[in-house]
């Protein structure tokens, strides 16, 4: 299956969501205010957020139509959603000395941070680099466990310690092999408790200072993984993460299990992050660069 038949099956339940939402509003005879306002409620309903709605259907009335069939509409959808969506697909870019490239990787707990992190170095692989692990979420042990399955899987050293450790301590080390090794990226794993903000922000506080010390542009980004089925719960996590942790860029994981991936398009015209890349499965190939053409004709049900 290729990734276009991956990523339009993964936003199925999105663009049916959207599809119900919208039925009986573009055969309507009149494409007046009253079904403007229709169609702008029918997208903050599928979790495009209001900022977006709001802009999709300014850009409909502009149009002037006088009325649309449920093709026009979907296909004049698409076009805006992939206008919000094109300025903040930005593949991440690891290019750069001196080596290694830092990416602090953060969420809360249960969003596919971990899995990512496996998905993402694969990744960078593809476009040969060198890619080391560090398991800097040291309050779990499964997630030290599950960065060394990950690591096996995809042929990459990972750094990790005792459950509890420090996990300034294992960027450290990783960032020290990293350096030696000739390592191009080292991706880390940091723990996820929203519920106690101050110890997560001083724990970041001083990974960044053992960053700082070995390599003066580290960490080169911090990239927030956010899981689609929370909904416009993904906005509050971003606000939150962006503001204790400095947020660069974002992956957006699980766009398959939910009907709620027109959350990224909120995300987009809210935040202005960068995306760099999407999740919409669970195989190691399933996170892939961001596409703003081919997930809005997605979101929009414009199936190829």
């Amino acid at each position: 299956m290729s990734w276009l038949e991956r990523l339009t099956g993964g936003f199925k339940k999105t663009a049916d969501r959207l599809g119900d939402n919208l039925t009986g509003l573009a055969s309507r005879a009149a494409l007046d205010t009253s079904t403007l306002d229709d169609i702008e409620e029918a997208l903050i309903a599928s979790d495009l957020g209001p900022e977006a709605s709001r802009r999709i259907r300014d850009a409909i009335a502009a149009r002037r139509f006088e009325q649309l069939d449920e093709r026009g509409l979907r296909t004049i959808l698409a076009e805006e959603i992939e206008a919000i969506l094109t300025p903040v697909a930005k593949p991440l870019d690891v290019w750069g000395f001196p080596r290694p490239h830092v990416v602090l990787v953060i969420g809360v707990n249960g969003s596919g941070k971990t899995t990512t992190i496996g998905k993402l170095g694969h990744l960078l692989q593809e476009q040969d680099y060198g890619v080391m692990l560090a398991a800097g979420d040291t309050f779990r042990a499964a997630a030290i466990e599950q960065l060394s399955i990950w690591g096996q899987r995809i042929g990459a050293p990972v750094i990790s310690g005792k459950e509890g450790g420090d996990a300034a301590g294992i960027v450290f080390d990783g960032v020290k092999q990293a350096t030696a090794t000739g390592i191009d990226a080292l991706i880390v794993d940091t723990a996820g408790r929203l519920q106690n903000k101050t110890h997560l922000m001083d724990e970041l506080s001083k990974v960044r200072r053992v960053l700082g010390r070995l390599n003066s542009e580290a960490p080169h980004d911090v990239v927030l993984v956010l899981d689609a089925t929370t909904g416009q719960n993904a906005l509050n996590q971003i606000e939150v993460f962006r503001d204790l942790a400095g947020v660069t860029g974002l992956v957006m994981t699980k766009l398959d299990g939910t009907a709620r991936g027109g959350v990224l398009v909120a995300a987009a015209e809210k935040f202005g992050l960068p995306i760099h890349a999407i999740g919409v499965g669970e195989g190691v190939d399933d996170l892939r660069p961001f596409d703003p053409c081919a997930v809005a004709r997605a979101i929009a049900g414009l199936y190829e």
